[in-house]
């Protein structure tokens, strides 16, 4: 398992708090040494010995230094920058904000800020956090989701040397992502556990517009899977949506207009999914014996759902913490080196695909008979 950053004394700080002398002189360096340490100054020749006698007196004597002084050292603002695609997303989406918590987490574990930036227009006018970035105000970014337009943008600041990572189902720094992931395959494994139930024409309702990269992703997985079983994709069966169940529920009320005909569905999250069965219910059709389907991200009320939800689980946990490890090893000059496996996604059969029998029937309650009244 990867090693938890150490907490940042927050302490206020007074007369008698620690000063970096007095760290110098407990680790037996100068204070020079201690300022490169503490400033995670890599180009220093400092050996990892000396380094972490500097960072335990550190620890043992609660010493922090001055975020303005160790800004003015280090040329750092010691923020991060969190970039989400649109505000409502957080009422609406039960993986972001779960993702955010856990980003949230571990840059405050390295001593970080967290500044959250709404870019519902990054895509077409990026001057204005274009100016954050390259005003110095934020250290990295973080990007939830990003769109395809927003990709020249990011490349650009790539290519400065800015550090940017994305969180994916594999996460890498963003030069090295190539734009790729987990996400083909694993939609590919959704659509193929459809198929080996006897399913052909599969519905898909993506989770957001196709503009969203994740989404082009996981659309391309599933029609993959299915070329790759000789089925042609039916542009029919494809509406989108937009995170929340309202959109489940008005994509797949499009679909049932078209007619076209289908007996599963592939739902680009959990959302949505609940939002699609509310309209199939609707129009006289039962999950999952007229229509089976599979959602994506597990989120909690997934288990508890009538019927239980199947859907490929992912943890956004894992992926929030291994970003910003990414994102520090980038923003202090080291290439993050993973210390743990990689964390899998995995598909969890439950009732609404059909792969397992109903849930036993339970007797019906008897009849409440009302009590006799007594006479006066």
């Amino acid at each position: 398992m990867a090693e938890t950053p150490r907490p940042v004394n927050t302490k206020r700080r007074n007369s008698s708090a620690p000063t970096s002398a007095a760290v110098a002189e407990r680790a037996g360096v100068s204070r020079t040494t201690v300022s490169f340490v503490l400033n995670d100054v890599r180009s220093m020749n400092i050996s990892e010995a000396t380094r972490q006698k500097v960072l335990d007196a550190a620890r043992d004597l609660g010493y922090e230094p001055h975020a303005a002084a160790r800004s003015l050292a280090g040329g750092s603002t010691g923020t991060v920058a969190v970039l989400i695609p649109r505000s409502e997303h957080l009422h609406v989406d039960a993986f972001l904000p779960r993702l955010l918590s856990a980003v949230n987490d571990r840059c405050h574990a390295y001593g970080c800020k967290v500044l959250l930036e709404v870019a519902d227009d990054l895509g077409k006018v990026p001057g204005a956090f274009m100016n954050l970035v390259r005003g110095k105000r934020v250290d990295g970014l973080v990007i939830a989701n990003m769109r395809a337009g927003e990709r020249p943008f990011v490349e650009q600041l790539a290519r400065e040397g800015f550090p940017v990572v994305v969180p994916g189902n594999s996460v890498e720094p963003f030069h090295s992502r190539g734009g790729k992931g987990s996400d083909v395959p694993l939609a590919q494994e959704i659509t193929r556990h459809l198929m080996a139930l006897g399913h052909r024409r599969i519905a898909h309702i993506p989770f957001a517009p196709q503009e969203f990269e994740v989404v082009a992703l996981r659309r391309a997985g599933y029609e993959k899977a299915l070329r790759l079983a000789g089925i042609e994709p039916d542009p029919a069966l494809l509406a989108h949506g937009d995170v929340s169940a309202q959109s489940g529920y008005e994509a797949m009320k499009a679909i049932l207009e078209r007619k076209a005909g289908f007996t599963a569905l592939f739902a680009g999250n959990d959302t949505i999914a609940f939002g699609a069965i509310r309209a199939l219910y609707e129009a006289g059709l039962s999950v999952p014996a007229d229509v089976a389907v599979v959602g994506y991200d597990d989120v909690p009320l997934a288990a508890f759902a009538c019927p239980s939800l199947t859907t490929m689980q992912t943890d956004p946990i894992t992926r929030g913490h291994e970003a910003v490890d990414m994102l520090h090893g980038l923003m202090s000059g080291q290439p993050y080196k993973r210390q743990q496996a990689p964390y899998s996604a995995r598909l969890i059969v439950r009732e609404s695909c059909g792969s397992l029998p109903p849930p036993k029937a339970v007797s019906a309650p008897r009849k409440r008979t009302s009590a006799k009244r007594l006479s006066p």
